[in-house]
């Protein structure tokens, strides 16, 4: 019996509480998992898993045993290239923001696909907040501050923001001076999934940070309705500057309160913190940094 082989079928099909979705992750035959899975539990001498008609769940020794070999496979990746000329390889699952994956990546990444030709890219836009371990993710390209304990990441930007709005609002509303004006205007007011509410405004006043709630017939999720809900002069927005680039040399488009700027929005890759980063990842965040840097 191949034990890695082995571990790494156990620690997909617990990840993925499937055999069906852990089978089409690794490439192989259901029926492979169920053997390779059973011939390894027959070995350990205790039942790891808990199967039924419905869902796949660990025992007690199968929850005690997925952290270590996790673990170990990391360990056994960074020992085979370390001692072998062995280019990271494998399939590599990554979800990103849309507008940042065809802004920023997407350009770019048949640099990467040709400088590590053996690591396959499966790439999402997900449309939730994505449990890298329940959908066997491995790594989150993600905007704004990080919140959950259970992740941890490395920086890879700070994207500049800017609050704006169109002409035809502008020519409406009239364009506010400073803050305390801002409260005859209306804001199309951003909705997070992740939030109970409305995303407040952020200002940066004299190097202190300032949140400021607007008021707005329309509230959206989704970057893409944002920016045009702005161009259509539904409100004012703020958003990373690069959203709106074309737009405001366009004239689309005008940043106000340029004084008082948002702060920069942060964007982190994320991986679950039980886990070493292999060396897939590695290189594949080390080449966003160059991405983003270059993009600076």
């Amino acid at each position: 019996m191949d034990q890695v082989k082995a571990m790494k079928v156990f620690v997909r099909i617990y990840e993925r509480s499937s055999f069906t979705l852990a089978a089409d992750d690794l490439n192989l035959p259901r029926a492979t998992l169920t053997h390779t899975l059973n011939q390894f539990e027959a070995w350990l001498g205790t039942r790891l898993l808990e199967r039924s008609t419905r869902r796949v769940r660990p025992t007690l020794d199968g929850e005690a045993y997925y952290p270590r070999c996790v673990q170990l496979l990391a360990q056994l990746e960074e020992a085979e290239l370390a001692f072998r000329t062995v280019e990271p390889h494998g399939r590599l699952r990554v979800d990103m923001h849309g507008t940042l994956a065809r802004h920023f990546v997407i350009p770019s990444l048949g640099q990467f696909m040709q400088r590590y030709p053996q690591i396959e890219l499966a790439i999402s836009e997900a449309d939730h907040f994505v449990d890298l371990i329940a959908e066997g993710v491995d790594c989150v390209l993600r905007a704004g501050t990080l919140g959950d304990s259970s992740l941890i990441g490395r920086r890879v930007a700070n994207l500049a923001q800017v609050t704006c709005a169109s002409p035809a609002y502008l020519a409406r509303h009239g364009e506010p001076r400073n803050l305390e004006e801002l409260s005859r205007h209306q804001a199309v007011n951003y909705v997070s999934r992740s939030a109970s509410g409305p995303l407040p405004f952020e200002f940066l006043v004299a190097g202190k940070l300032r949140h400021i709630a607007l008021d707005g017939a329309l509230s959206v999720f989704g970057a893409q309705i944002y920016g045009a809900s702005a161009l259509a002069g539904l409100g004012i927005i703020q958003c990373p500057r690069y959203h709106v680039a074309e737009a405001l040399a366009q004239g689309l488009m005008c940043e106000i309160l340029s004084d008082t700027p948002p702060p920069s929005m942060p964007v982190s890759v994320v991986y679950p913190h039980n886990r070493q980063l292999s060396a897939r990842v590695r290189v594949f965040v080390d080449w966003l940094v160059q991405v983003f840097a270059d993009a600076e």
